[in-house]
């Protein structure tokens, strides 16, 4: 992997350009860099969704995560190289299988709404699939391995049902539901 930052302000990005992992320079523009920068987003913004209240177990998967998009981003910061393992989307599969379990059947469309952990969960979904196109993107121009786009994909559907999970998650022991679409066709529907 590429030499560590020991200075931030360099002054060599003021070209328009900066620089991977494997020491080439690239356009701050390219397909490359902008599927790290939305991974960084999404990274930063699970940050953000941290520091709310949530249940233990639910802390601990997002901050797995934060260190799975960290190899995900230095895998896209240089090219033809492996940090993010196939395993680490097989784990995404088995938090989406046990969080969906203890979840009810949705009936209905929710909105990207509820409590503020919630919500900060929905952005954190939009994100995720923001990065996922950035990936699919750069994998029309170059070669990349398979694992990248799963996880984005694993994980924003994951970053959804974390999202009714803690809607249903109160610091004082009660229990919260979703925020429902009220869809007119579907109750004019139902009145007839």
């Amino acid at each position: 992997m590429g030499q560590r930052l020991t200075q931030i302000a360099t002054r060599t990005g003021d070209n328009g350009t900066t620089g991977l992992g494997d020491n080439t320079r690239v356009s701050k523009d390219s397909l490359r860099v902008h599927a790290m920068g939305d991974v960084d987003e999404l990274n930063s913004n699970i940050g953000v969704l941290l520091c709310e209240d949530m249940p233990e177990g639910v802390r601990t998967l997002l901050v797995e995560i934060q260190h799975q998009l960290f190899n995900l981003g230095g895998e896209l910061s240089i090219p033809g190289f492996e940090l993010l393992k196939p395993e680490a989307v097989l784990a995404l599969d088995e938090a989406l299988a046990e969080h969906n379990e203890a979840l009810p059947r949705l009936q209905e469309f929710i909105l990207p709404a509820g409590t503020r952990a919630a919500s900060l969960a929905h952005v954190c979904r939009t994100v995720a699939r923001r990065a996922e196109r950035a990936v699919v993107a750069l994998e029309g121009q170059e070669e990349l391995k398979d694992t990248p786009r799963q996880y984005l994909n694993r994980l924003s559907d994951l970053m959804f049902v974390l999202a009714r999970v803690l809607n249903r998650h109160r610091q004082d022991g009660s229990v919260g539901d979703d925020v429902y679409w009220r869809s007119e066709r579907l109750a004019q529907a139902a009145s007839e």
